[in-house]
């Protein structure tokens, strides 16, 4: 892997518009996302179905990231579902955004 394909990240999945959410952090969106939704990593989003990619934010330090999700994990299910809807009103997948 190239330090190019590695930029801290923060995401938010969806079983479904409005479904439930999932958020995690990664320094490779794109392999991490993939394992998610091909069921590789037993765990939550294996169980629920959580699969598509409804929000994601770059950061330039891992630290930024995981301040963040923490941010977001702590935070109401209003607050994330309103931050998807200002990227993604339609809960579109954006896997192929990222690849």
């Amino acid at each position: 892997m190239t330090p190019a394909t590695k930029q801290p990240c923060v995401y938010i999945l969806a079983s479904r518009p409005n479904g439930t959410l999932y958020v995690g952090v990664t320094s490779q969106l794109t392999a991490w996302v993939w394992q998610h939704r091909n069921d590789v990593v037993e765990g939550f989003t294996r169980k629920y179905g959580v699969h598509t990619l409804v929000w994601y934010e770059r950061h330039e330090t891992m630290e930024g990231a995981i301040l963040r999700e923490k941010q977001l994990k702590a935070g109401s299910r209003k607050r994330k579902t309103d931050l998807i809807e200002r990227m993604n009103p339609r809960w579109q997948d954006l896997y192929e955004q990222i690849l």
